[in-house]
C-alpha cells in the first residue's frame, strides 16, 4: 500500500490553463476562523493579478456560484502567477471535509512541484475587542522553515495544538518531509477579520520576499471595523437596562 496516497477532491483544470507554468511558492487559505485565510488569499489573487488555473469539484459540494465583477465562479479554486500558486475556498465547509481538503492541497502542491507551502489561518484572540495590533504566530514542518521563522518577526509556536486543515497540513509535512509552514494570525471569530489578514499578509511578505500591495486590504479592514463598531453601539443603545432594586418606604424591613 502506498502510505502517501491521498483521498482529496478532484482538481479540474480550466480550458485555457497552462500547467507547465506551475512551481514556486504555494499559498492556501480557507473560510475558517475569522475568514483570515480566504481574505488573505483573495487579496493575493486580486492584487497580484493571478491567473485562474483550476477548480476543485465534488458531488457533495453545494451547488453555488460566487459572482465576482459579474463573473460566476466555483467557490474552491486555484490560481497561478510567476512562481506563485494560490489555493482558496470562499465558502465554509463542515469540519468533516477538513482532511479531504488538506489532501487536495497536498496533491496540488506535490504534483505542481512547488518548493514550499504556506497556510494562512486565524487563531482566536483572548481579547474579542477590536485591536490595533494582533499577534502573528508561525509553525513549520522543517528545520529550514523554522529557521526562516526565527529570522523574521513572526513568533514561533513552541508548544500547543493547531487544529483543522492547517494542523493536518503541517503534521503531514513533517511526516513526509515537505516544507509546509502555517501562519496563524490572532483574530476575532465574530466577524471577517481583515486586519488579522493584513497582519498575515505582511508576515507572508517578510517570510517570502514577495512584495504585496496592502492598501486595499487596509481599507477593507477599516470598513469592516467601522461596521462592527456601529453594530456594537447599536446593540448597546437598544439593550435593556439591568433589573434594579428601588427601595420603597412602605416596605417592611426584615430584621434578623
Amino acid at each position: 500500500m502506498n502510505s502517501d496516497s491521498t483521498t482529496g477532491y478532484p482538481l479540474v483544470l480550466h480550458n485555457k490553463a497552462d500547467p507547465s507554468g506551475l512551481g514556486g511558492i504555494a499559498i492556501c487559505g480557507f473560510s475558517t476562523t475569522g475568514s483570515v485565510g480566504v481574505i488573505a488569499t483573495s487579496h493575493l489573487i486580486k492584487s497580484l493579478d493571478l491567473n485562474p488555473m483550476g477548480t476543485v469539484l465534488h458531488p457533495n459540494f453545494p451547488a453555488i456560484a460566487l459572482i465576482h465583477d459579474s463573473v460566476p465562479k466555483h467557490p474552491v479554486r486555484v490560481y497561478q502567477g510567476q512562481s506563485l500558486g494560490v489555493f482558496t475556498a470562499e465558502i465554509q465547509f463542515p469540519v468533516e471535509h477538513d482532511i479531504s481538503f488538506a489532501n487536495t492541497v497536498l496533491d496540488w502542491f506535490t504534483k505542481g512541484e512547488f518548493e514550499r507551502l504556506i497556510v494562512i489561518d486565524g487563531v482566536v484572540s483572548n481579547d474579542l475587542g477590536i485591536k490595533e495590533e494582533s499577534e502573528l504566530w508561525g509553525v513549520s514542518s522543517t528545520l529550514e522553515g523554522r529557521e526562516k521563522l526565527d529570522n523574521s518577526k513572526i513568533q514561533r509556536i513552541q508548544q500547543g495544538v493547531v487544529a483543522g486543515i492547517a494542523g493536518y497540513l503541517i503534521a503531514e509535512g513533517e511526516r513526509r518531509g515537505l516544507d509546509i509552514t502555517a501562519l496563524l494570525a490572532e483574530c476575532n471569530p465574530m466577524y471577517p477579520d481583515a486586519r488579522a489578514a493584513l497582519i498575515a499578509i505582511e508576515g507572508l511578505s517578510e517570510l517570502t520576499g514577495i512584495e504585496i500591495p496592502v492598501k486595499g486590504l487596509l481599507e477593507d479592514a477599516k470598513n469592516i471595523e467601522e461596521r462592527v463598531r456601529e453594530a456594537f453601539e447599536r446593540a448597546k443603545s437598544t439593550a435593556l437596562p439591568p433589573p434594579g432594586f428601588e427601595e420603597d418606604d412602605d416596605d417592611v424591613r426584615m430584621v434578623y
